[in-house]
């Protein structure tokens, strides 16, 4: 059954399953981002139990494999369903792994700064995000591809990637997004790195950037809308193009963001399906959050309607970001009734 709501004159398309037989499901965890791992794996599968579903299949992460190899093999094995349990680099390695695929991803975000839970309107609570699996609405998304892994939120080359590199992991896990803002102050004085920009063939643009980011969604950690006009299936990825080079000119693009009124200063944005940034040094790199290996090319193009997404239903926001409170709360229900019995 295909669901069109309309907000603000935009249109989305979201899709509830007409089939009533429960999934086979199978669940990816990242087991260093869960504090308890057996109380954790008991409240899943009781709560699935509990909604009259399969046992999951269980497959936990490595450092070697944060997660693609096995969400392989959980499709292999007849997954229909697929549980992302852990932070960015798990969540981007399954979506690698079920892109163009007709298999269900399902996030139960467990790091600080889950970008693709951000963006999407999906909860933090684990009670609220098997509820949103339960209930089955969901969305498809395009997906973009850099050096054979996919995103689903955001790709950078420069300042963004460099402030996730000198972010702590203890203060992440002590205050959340905002340990961010203390990664980026150190580098907002860096130099920018010369860069040319090729989109979709057209002759090549030279720019002086702090940052390149290349964006199927629009919002930054702690709910920063960057791109505006980004959406998750819309066929086209964002290329933003930031060129501060000084404080002030920080500080103007950081009030115009957190305004969100009119045009940011020092942003450029241009629409693209493949993009190709190339700087004259080699920078760091990252994809939805996780750091990739620098380099002193970004490729990056779009695969649309790639990815079917398990999102709450019914959705009010034209990008999904809105909020879950009410599958939370019945996601609590949930997890109360599978306890009871």
């Amino acid at each position: 059954m295909l669901h069109t709501d309309a907000v603000d004159g935009a249109e989305q398309k979201r899709t509830v399953t007409g089939d009533d037989r429960a999934p086979r499901s199978a669940v990816v965890v990242n087991p260093t981002k869960v504090t308890d791992l057996d109380e954790f794996r008991r409240t899943v599968d009781e709560s699935l139990a509990a909604a009259g579903w399969p046992a999951p299949t269980w497959y936990e992460t490595t450092a070697e494999d944060p997660g693609r190899g096995q969400t392989t093999q959980a499709v292999e094995a007849g997954a229909e369903l697929v549980f992302a349990c852990g932070g960015d680099g798990t969540v981007m390695a399954c979506v690698t792994a079920l892109a163009g695929t007709d298999v269900e991803l399902a996030v139960l975000p467990q790091g600080t700064g889950n970008l693709l839970a951000a963006n999407l309107g999906l909860s933090n609570d684990l009670a609220a995000g098997l509820e949103v699996a339960v209930e089955r609405g969901r969305r498809r998304l395009d997906v973009g591809v850099v050096d054979d892994r996919c995103f689903a939120v955001m790709a950078g080359m420069g300042f963004d990637a460099q402030m996730l590199a000198d972010t702590s992991e203890t203060t992440k896990a002590r205050i959340g997004w905002p340990a961010y803002v203390m990664g980026a102050a150190k580098h907002l004085r860096d130099r920018p790195m010369r860069v040319t920009i090729r989109i979709d063939g057209r002759p090549a643009m030279r720019r002086r950037a702090r940052s390149v980011l290349v964006a199927n969604v629009g919002r930054l950690q702690g709910g920063v809308r960057l791109l505006t006009e980004a959406e998750p299936d819309d066929g086209w990825l964002d290329v933003a193009v930031l060129t501060p080079r000084t404080l002030r000119h920080w500080l103007a693009l950081g009030w115009a963001l957190v305004r969100r009124q009119g045009s940011v200063p020092r942003m450029e944005v241009h629409r693209a399906r493949k993009v190709v940034i190339t700087s004259n040094r080699a920078q760091p790199r990252q994809l939805d959050g996780d750091l990739i290996a620098p380099g002193r090319t970004l490729t990056a193009e779009i695969k649309p309607e790639s990815l079917w997404l398990c999102v709450p239903r019914p959705a009010h926001d034209p990008d999904l970001a809105y909020d879950a409170d009410a599958a939370a709360q019945r996601g609590e229900k949930l997890v109360e009734e599978a306890r009871r019995e």
